[in-house]
């Protein structure tokens, strides 16, 4: 069978945005499970309109697509899962109990607050272009932010009261 150059380009960026873009899922939903059908059905979507794709656009879009079926799936999620460890430790250095406390404010926030924090802070987005993908206004990401980062501080806070 025979690729025609778009179906390469596609394979390619395939290749290099698979798992940075399955990373970003897996900040957003907190489940690599998850996150990895997230990430298949964001490729699904791009192939389908890759011929018409600009280039300096598609890592944009891609996030975009991640975003959207996260808090499509978030809405639609009837239960939630609990899992006594987390799938994966982070490499070297990081004490286990504070970046599972992490983790647990980050899944308590709201879907867009998350979503906003994960974009800002995990992908290092500025504000407009974290605006752009979550359709909301500039001042409502800052806003947004703040309230986030304020939640998960108030809730590591009481994460550490407890260990001591």
């Amino acid at each position: 069978m025979i690729r025609s150059d778009w179906e390469n380009q596609f394979v390619e960026y395939f290749r290099v945005r698979a798992q940075p873009l399955r990373r970003l899922a897996y900040a957003l939903c907190g489940d690599w499970h998850t996150a990895e059908d997230l990430v298949q059905l964001t490729f699904v979507r791009l192939y389908r309109r890759w011929p018409r794709l600009r280039d300096e656009s598609v890592d944009a879009y891609a996030r975009k697509i991640v975003v959207n079926a996260f808090l499509t799936h978030r809405r639609d999620r009837r239960r939630e899962s609990l899992m006594a460890e987390p799938p994966e430790r982070a490499a070297g250095g990081a004490d286990p109990a504070e970046t599972l406390a992490v983790r647990r404010a980050l899944a308590d926030l709201a879907p867009r607050q998350r979503a906003a924090v994960v974009l800002r802070y995990l992908e290092d987005l500025p504000v407009a272009e974290v605006a752009a993908l979550l359709g909301i206004t500039e001042g409502t990401v800052k806003s947004q932010t703040a309230r986030a980062i304020q939640s998960m501080r108030t809730a590591l806070h009481g994460a550490t009261l407890t260990r001591e």
